[in-house]
């Protein structure tokens, strides 16, 4: 009985090992709520300072993205707005955040079994992030940041409340979002490749923004605002909300 009940055990830890290629924990450590969103799995989670929330990633999640929003306000039904990275006026996200929002990117278990990852802002900047595997193993499997005060210095044309527009968002066309065609980087770009050298500052800054680890053996940590420390251009308190932390 006692070998059946070992290789039960194996068994099923063999099943959830090969049905999730990562686990991805994301914490905030704003000195403010941060509603964090995930697609295509997870949805939504309020996170207080401090708090954690884990998100099982099955092997060959491709497309996928996390992003915190502030300012938010949900009612008990989970339905309301948030000022940055609004997912249509939902705590549990299906779709993609309304610019401005710096996100996290990933695929995983793709060509060569890597993962794929990086740090965005072809959406914009609304919260200081680190993006990490929770065991770098060289080369392009190491920490990647963005926590520059980009809300502080944000140009005039791209200045909106909670965060800094991408020149894509505000101004679109081939120039600025590259749609029709290989296109380089503008002095906006510039502007946030020079404070953030390792995130997409464009949509074709392939070659110094996107990191890999092995496929089914990492497991990653999303953190908002890494430092601590609170954007000066931030407030402390976001408005008060009576939305329900999500199961």
């Amino acid at each position: 009985m006692g070998y059946l009940t070992s290789s039960f055990v194996f068994f099923f830890l063999l099943c959830v090992t090969y049905i999730y290629a990562a686990t991805i924990e994301v914490r905030n450590n704003c000195p403010y709520t941060v509603w964090a969103a995930s697609t295509p799995i997870g949805g939504g989670r309020r996170l207080n300072r401090g708090q954690t929330w884990v998100i099982n990633a099955p092997r060959g999640t491709k497309m996928a993205r996390i992003w915190g929003r502030t300012g938010c306000n949900f009612n008990s039904a989970g339905r309301g707005s948030c000022q940055t990275g609004d997912c249509g006026g939902v705590l549990q996200c299906t779709g993609w955040g309304k610019p401005p929002n710096t996100l996290a990117e990933y695929a995983l278990d793709q060509f060569s079994n890597l993962d794929f990852w990086d740090i965005s802002l072809v959406d914009g900047f609304n919260i200081p992030m680190t993006f990490a595997p929770t065991k770098p193993s060289g080369g392009k499997c190491h920490a990647i940041h963005c926590t520059a005060n980009i809300n502080g210095e944000c140009p005039r044309a791209l200045k909106v409340p909670g965060g800094c527009n991408n020149p894509c968002t505000t101004f679109g066309g081939q120039q600025y979002c590259c749609t029709q065609g290989p296109c380089g980087p503008t002095e906006l770009s510039k502007f946030f490749k020079k404070r953030c050298p390792d995130a997409y500052s464009y949509p074709q800054d392939d070659p110094t923004s996107t990191f890999t680890c092995p496929g089914g053996s990492t497991n990653y940590r999303v953190v908002f605002c890494p430092n601590g420390v609170a954007d000066p251009n931030f407030p402390l308190e976001m408005p008060a909300s009576t939305d329900e932390v999500a199961k």
